[in-house]
Order: structure tokens, then sequence, then C-alpha cells
């Protein structure tokens, strides 16, 4: 079993990354775990979304 972490400033963003990773996977996904953060730095909002894909590589 292996994990990938991926963390990006847009939903969008996140999306490709986690697509163009899957697409070369020579495995099976496991799970997917998603959240979102969000900060807050003066009057500006801080997104962050990310992801950790768990799977397991095929020998």
């Amino acid at each position: 079993m292996k994990v990938k972490c991926f963390d990006e400033n847009t939903e969008k963003e996140l999306e490709g990354k986690i697509n163009s990773f899957l697409i070369g996977l020579v495995g099976d996904i496991i799970d997917i775990k998603y959240e979102v953060a969000i900060g807050i730095q003066g009057e500006d909002q801080i997104y962050c979304f990310s992801a950790m894909v768990i799977y397991s590589e095929k020998e």
C-alpha cells in the first residue's frame, strides 16, 4: 500500500493533478481523502485544497 499527497490553491488545480496521477496509475485505488483548509490573512481568505490517494501498485 502507498500514498500520494496533493496540495493546491484551487479545486481545478487539485482535480487536474489527481486526474493526471490516476491516468498513469497501474494498480488499484483503495481510498481518496479530501480536505479544505481556510485561513485569514488581513482581509484575504486563503484556501488550501488537499487530497491523499491511497493505492496499491500492481507488480
